[in-house]
């Protein structure tokens, strides 16, 4: 038995999170499977600055051309495409594409498209107007309060998985949250897709570190929805990295492909520090960032014209003193506003920014940074926002005390991008007329048909007098929320998951395991 053949039905309200019920940091006006942008997005460039751009970049792929290795099939698809190909020896190749071609072949890309979950409740919309967020991805290492910084496990794994199917403020249950370090770099995969099918109902990603673990990760989407289902419909997506400066690598060519064939949809971007691996001025980095996220999604419809696809762009700018990437800078801030037009421009669904923050502990830097990072994530229309959630120590650690303090964050940009009514009820006259000039609003029947859903109710901000804050402890925000993932822990129950199923699915990760020898590197 699969979700099709039950129909998909959705239930009533889903497992593992919290009832709504107006209570402090509950909020229940705003709970969604997905937010729906009610302000627009910010235009900072004008028409001639957005040509300049996309002029450069089509002279980055028309005069010096994208290197691709050790992928003769997606070099045969881009020639008899009209590319311009030349032999480096090696197993690569130099591709060069005349003007406009790129953009005429991502034409059939959608500029919307539906990613289903297992609970239909839990489908997300990206593109448009749609905005999903998801927690951070990729990290060796998690730490808290307690343990400190340490490498990452299953169990960790699974920890953040059930901490973002408890927050109504996440949309998508991510990718790699954490690398689970116990387990063999070819297997664990396995695991991860499990423990986001298992202790999620969300959509998720899939792996894309290998191209026989991307077929892994599909097939089991398959055991889960069923084989006509998955070739209909998106239900994983594989996020690519392109090899910056201007290379697309066979694992992640093969990976694309393997995702695009599927139907299933594929997140493209290349991770730009400027000065490094891009220009150091935030417009040639851009230029750079939209000819390889366009190429690399290109590709996919190559394969399978249609195939959902997602523009990405990973802006970073660096400390010239140290080497070292700087996240949450003002610089790459500008640069994703400028993505948000490009990818409108290009009627592509985006991703771009996060909770950005290269601090070391869940303090006041990494909330600073994180802010300035994600204000221009929403303001510059991204559709599918990737790191929302526990983003610390330049992604190189998965903080669970940080993760609590994002997505409390991420509850007030619900509210943010909800924008602002105006209408007879909300400008409120009669709460005004009611009691006259001098008197208190408390008591009127606006306040009262209103107290409960007109704010944000954070339910880990500490609001109270100093003096009250003093006699119960002095207790800071990251302390808060050590308290706060430890009780939510406590609280969560996985959502329901047929038996059948989940045999089906054990039974095929015990066989793909037991077909290899673990690999450690």
């Amino acid at each position: 038995m699969n979700l099709v053949d039950e129909g998909r039905k959705p239930r009533r309200r889903p497992r593992g999170g919290e009832p709504r019920s107006g209570a402090p940091g509950q909020n229940p006006h705003l709970e969604v499977p997905f937010i729906t942008r009610g302000i627009p997005p910010y235009d900072l460039l004008g028409e001639d600055a957005l040509q300049k751009i996309e002029v450069t970049a089509g002279r980055i792929l028309a005069e010096i051309g994208m290197e691709f290795r050790e992928d003769p099939e997606a070099v045969r698809l881009f020639r008899e495409a009209g590319a311009e190909v030349t032999e480096l020896g090696r197993d690569a190749w130099r591709l060069k594409f005349a003007p406009g071609m790129i953009r005429e072949i991502l034409k059939t890309a959608p500029a919307r498209f539906t990613q289903h979950a297992r609970s239909p409740a839990r489908n997300v919309e990206i593109g448009g107007d749609a905005v999903v967020f998801a927690p951070a991805y990729g990290s060796p290492f998690v730490m808290d309060l307690d343990k400190g910084r340490r490498y990452g496990t299953i169990e960790d794994f699974r920890n953040f998985v059930k901490l973002a199917q408890s927050s109504p403020w996440l949309h998508h249950s991510g990718g790699t949250i954490c690398e689970p370090t116990d387990i063999a770099v070819n297997k664990r995969h396995l695991d991860m897709v499990y423990s986001h099918i298992r202790y999620s109902d969300r959509g998720f990603l899939g792996s894309i570190t290998a191209p026989e673990r991307a077929e892994d990760s599909i097939e089991m989407c398959r055991i889960l929805f069923g084989d006509g289902f998955v070739d209909a419909n998106c239900v994983i997506m594989g996020n690519f990295n392109t090899t910056s400066p201007l290379v697309l690598d066979g694992v992640t060519t093969r990976g694309i492909r393997a995702y695009a064939a599927a139907n299933q949809g594929s997140i493209h971007l290349p991770f730009l520090l400027g000065g490094a691996v891009s220009p150091l001025t935030m417009a040639g980095s851009v230029a750079q960032c939209l000819a390889e996220s366009m190429t690399s999604c290109a590709l996919t419809q190559l394969v399978r014209p249609g195939a959902p696809v997602v523009l990405g762009s990973f802006l970073s700018s660096m400390s010239l003193r140290s080497g070292s990437p700087t996240f949450g800078t003002p610089e790459p801030a500008l640069g994703s506003l400028v993505m948000g037009q490009l990818a409108r421009r290009a009627n592509l669904p985006l991703r771009c920014a996060g909770n950005f923050s290269t601090s070391k502990l869940p303090d006041a830097q990494a909330m600073q940074q994180s802010m300035m990072s994600m204000m221009s994530a929403v303001q510059c229309g991204a559709n599918y926002i990737l790191h929302s959630a526990g983003f610390l120590d330049g992604l190189l650690s998965m903080s669970y005390e940080k993760f609590m303090m994002d997505t409390d964050l991420c509850g007030m940009l619900h509210a943010y991008l909800k924008g602002i009514s105006v209408d007879d009820d909300t400008l409120a006259f009669d709460a005004l007329a009611e009691k006259g000039p001098g008197e208190h609003l408390f008591s009127t029947a606006h306040v009262l048909r209103h107290y409960q859903s007109a704010y944000y109710d954070s339910a880990l901000d500490d609001n109270q007098p100093w003096e009250t804050w003093d006699e119960q402890g002095g207790i800071d925000a990251a302390t808060r929320a050590n308290t706060r993932w430890k009780a939510q822990l406590n609280t969560y129950e996985a959502p329901p998951l047929d038996p059948g199923i989940d045999a089906a699915l054990q039974d095929f990760m015990a066989r793909r395991k037991a077909s290899m020898p673990d690999a450690w590197y």
